[in-house]
Parts: structure tokens; sequence; C-alpha cells
């Protein structure tokens, strides 16, 4: 069986999060797609929410992980795509909750508003966590038209 894998992207303000982020996910057995940006050089965070998400819905992975300063830029970028359910997360309770209840596809981080531990929490409840389905289908399912 192929691993999963995930794509993650950042603007300038979140790539030392990405990397250290992009370790975690190989440790945790994922292939990991990075999309950029690489650099501290300012860029556009649409662009980079775009990237993954396009990834996600052509299948060349199956969740993203997206970091801005804040995580609000990236959040509103990436939930316009109907494919995609974007929760921005400040603790592994929030991560936990929106893959249980709102079975999130893509995680979003704040480098400036989060600490890397939290975030590697964030991160690690939101790749164990499994969606419960059942009555919360129907809700994705509002959403996911």
């Amino acid at each position: 069986m192929a691993a999963e894998v995930i794509a993650i992207a950042s603007d300038h303000a979140g790539v030392d999060f990405k990397e250290s982020l992009k370790t975690m996910l190989s440790e945790a057995g994922r292939d990991v797609l990075d999309l950029g940006t690489n650099s501290p050089d300012s860029v556009d965070y649409p662009d980079f929410a775009d990237a993954l998400t396009s990834a996600i819905g052509d299948g060349r992975a199956e969740r993203g992980v997206l970091i801005c300063g804040t995580g609000i830029g990236m959040s509103i970028a990436a939930n316009r795509k109907p494919f995609i359910r974007a929760a921005l997360c400040h603790s592994a309770t929030d991560a936990r909750f929106a893959r249980q209840h709102n079975d999130a596809n893509v995680l979003i981080l704040g480098a400036r508003t989060l600490g890397i531990e939290i975030a590697r929490d964030c991160l690690g409840a939101f790749l164990d966590t499994e969606f419960e389905g059942g009555r919360h289908q129907r809700r994705v399912d509002k959403m996911s038209g």
C-alpha cells in the first residue's frame, strides 16, 4: 500500500514551520508534496493555497497543510473550492474535531500566532484522527456541493 500523500505549502511567514512539519510528516510515514514557498521573500499566499487545493483536486495529494502568518488568509483562499474543507486550528482539540466532525482535508496553521510545538500537536491530531461519519456526513455533504 502506498503512503498517503500530504501536500504542504506556505507563504514567506510560514517557511520555517513548513520545513519543520515536513520532517514530522516524513517521520509519520507520509509522502510529502512540497508546493513552496522556500524563502522568506514576500509572496502572495493565495497562489500557494491554489497550488495546494489543485493538488488535492487533481489527486496528487489526499490532504494538505497550509501555513501563513495568522492562517486567516490561507483559510479564506483554500475554502473557495467546494471540495476543500480547510480548518484553521489553534490546538490539537481543534484539529481532532475538524477531522472527526467536519472531515477536514486541509489543516491551516498560523506561524505568527502559534508556537511550533502546538503546530506539531495540531498536525499529529490531524493525521491520526478519522472522520466519524454518521450524523456528521449529511452536514459535510451540504458543504461539498
